[in-house]
């Protein structure tokens, strides 16, 4: 299921202004977005894992990207979280 509010907050941050203003105060931009308390905790923690399964994945990789964590980091952190137990990749 996808979350609007998170999915929202992305989209907005692909605005320049907007991505500077998130990397100077992530609260205050956070706060503008009514978003649960464990989707914020994910965001906080930057839990690759658990906002992947709420968001598009090109927003939530830009975001990573402006919230400066390396691509070869989220690529790392998105495989881990889409491997399933038996050890094939999950879908779906």
């Amino acid at each position: 299921m996808r979350d609007y509010w998170l999915s929202k907050m992305l989209f907005d941050l692909q605005d320049p202004s907007a991505a500077t203003e998130y990397r100077a105060d992530r609260k205050a931009v956070m706060d503008r977005y009514p978003m649960t308390s464990e989707v914020r905790a994910a965001v906080e923690a930057d839990d690759v894992a658990y906002l992947s399964h709420l968001v598009n994945p090109y927003l939530l990789r830009f975001y990573f990207f402006i919230a400066g964590m390396s691509d070869a980091e989220f690529v790392k952190r998105i495989r881990v979280a889409h491997v399933d137990p038996k050890g094939g990749a999950a879908h779906g």
